[in-house]
């Protein structure tokens, strides 16, 4: 039989979706200052691009790891998403945080719920199990840079940290008010939940906090080889982050020579320009520069790195985020003929 040709509708949806990654490529040079896009312009003329072809081949296995990673968790509460429409969920996260901080978390679980049908609540408590446990991991390599960093990165580190929460108040107050705060929230919905589930709105915002505790535990509920599985995977997703550093290196003549203690002190730096500013614009290759300069690296050769570095993780979750956007947008057409 002819392959059928493809609708209109379907091309616009390709063009829209092309648009939109387009979109986001103008709106990210456009917020850059003039030695900031030159930068860029040099990394593309002096890199060995076989190299940078390899940090966006880490990137995307980086992607497909926390997907494998993320599936185990909806075991325990009895469901088992493919690893295609998982993986693509999470590139379709990746895209989404490029416009808005966090809305790639809900929007991975929309994705899911529509490609298998798992309800979002319960996809909602796998996220926030997965990044509680990211938050701890971070941490831990967090502690384990200190111990490595030395001298001038060190004192750089505590001094970026100390700005960034400068304002906040004391640890142990927003312990002790974050705990207060639960206890009363916990005994008050406890208290009132029978009667308040008369409510249709409350209907559903019990059942959001239901499926969300469920998943919550999911962590808890992992078998042993699923759980050594979970390990094994956040180690693989920790070890691709250093290692794309260390690939980067290679595409520069100035950077070839630094090793993987180079490339961890650089994701140690970069993963604070994350938290700077949104996706890392602007800081993150400022950041990497800054953790280069400890080797001696010149100014320009570490902006070049940093920029490059930064621009070939956006492009592979633009890349990857739109391809699964119309993957899906496809896939859906075709069930509800």
């Amino acid at each position: 039989m002819p392959r059928p040709k493809p609708k209109t509708t379907d091309l616009l949806k390709f063009a829209l979706f092309l648009g939109i990654g387009l979109f986001f490529i103008y709106w990210f040079l456009l917020k850059l200052a003039p030695d900031q896009r030159h930068a860029i312009w040099q990394a593309f003329v002096e890199a060995n691009w076989w190299w940078v072809a390899a940090v966006v081949a880490e990137t995307a296995l980086s992607h497909y790891v926390r997907a494998l990673r993320w599936r185990l968790l909806f075991k325990p509460i009895g469901h088992t998403p493919s690893r295609n429409n998982t993986f693509g969920s999470v590139a379709v996260a990746y895209l989404s945080n490029l416009a808005f901080p966090r809305l790639g978390e809900v929007m991975r679980c929309a994705t899911l719920r529509t490609s298998e049908g798992i309800p979002m609540e319960k996809s909602v408590g796998t996220v926030v199990t997965e990044r509680l446990f990211d938050v701890l991991a971070f941490g831990v390599v967090l502690l384990i840079g200190l111990l490595v960093m030395f001298g001038k990165a060190k004192d750089w580190l505590y001094d970026a940290l100390s700005q960034k929460f400068a304002a906040l108040p004391r640890l142990w107050v927003v312990i002790v008010v974050a705990a207060v705060a639960a206890v009363a929230v916990v005994a008050v919905y406890r208290k009132y939940r029978n009667s308040w589930l008369k409510y249709k709105a409350f209907r559903k915002i019990d059942s959001l906090l239901t499926g969300a505790a469920e998943g919550l535990r999911s962590i808890f509920r992992l078998d042993r080889r699923s759980l050594a599985l979970f390990l094994l995977y956040s180690a693989c997703l920790y070890g691709l982050y250093i290692l794309g550093g260390w690939l980067i290196f290679r595409a520069f003549d100035e950077t070839s020579w630094l090793g993987l203690r180079a490339a961890f002190v650089m994701y140690i730096f970069g993963s604070v320009g994350m938290m700077i500013s949104q996706g890392g614009l602007g800081a993150y290759p400022v950041l990497v520069w800054q953790a280069l300069d400890i080797y001696g690296i010149s100014e320009t050769a570490g902006l070049a790195c940093g920029w490059l570095f930064w621009g070939a993780q956006q492009a592979t979750a633009i890349a990857l985020g739109l391809a699964y956007l119309l993957y899906f947008a496809i896939k859906k057409n075709a069930e509800s003929r």
